[in-house]
């Protein structure tokens, strides 16, 4: 049964993205429950700064405090690293900087490798907080996450067994 992270694992994580790329990834698992592989394929006119959203894999998400400063962070460091790149990815590294390839799962996934919170991780930790705290219902997972009827009743199952299981306990 899948069990919320530890506060310990993710402050590891956190230490372990210290560019602003890596923060920027590292946001967009546990607040958006994006994907790794749509993390790779976000484009700039996925963002809409003005209006703070960023759609990811098709949905418009609205954009956090938090989620907008590393946004703005990794736009500035890409503005001032690679000001004529015509690259339209979101993310990109020294290799895609002077093409106009994805930067790729590999290198998106590198920082928290080794990690307990991975990126995966993360993402899947963000769905199961957000099942604990609304309450496990699957229609409002599907919503929020965009997820399909199965994944989001397992998700709402694996909520209502941790809620019972700390019912029991207390």
């Amino acid at each position: 049964m899948l069990q919320p992270l530890a506060p310990v694992q993710i402050d590891r994580s956190v230490a372990a993205a210290t560019t602003s790329a890596a923060r920027l990834i590292l946001a967009l698992a546990p607040v958006h429950a994006a994907r790794v592989a749509r993390t790779d394929t976000l484009m700039l006119d996925d963002l809409d700064i003005g209006n703070r959203r960023l759609t990811i894999a098709g949905r418009a998400r609205p954009l956090d405090d938090l989620t907008l400063k590393l946004l703005l962070d990794r736009l500035e460091h890409r503005r001032r690293r690679g000001p004529n790149t015509a690259n339209l990815h979101l993310l990109i590294n020294n290799r895609t900087a002077a093409k106009t390839n994805r930067a790729g799962n590999h290198w998106i996934s590198a920082t928290l490798r080794g990690q307990d919170a991975t990126l995966e991780r993360l993402r899947v930790d963000r769905q199961l907080e957000e099942a604990l705290a609304h309450g496990p219902d699957p229609l409002h997972l599907a919503e929020v996450f965009g997820l399909g009827e199965k994944t989001a009743m397992r998700y709402a199952d694996f909520a209502r067994a941790l809620l019972e299981q700390a019912a029991e306990q207390t």
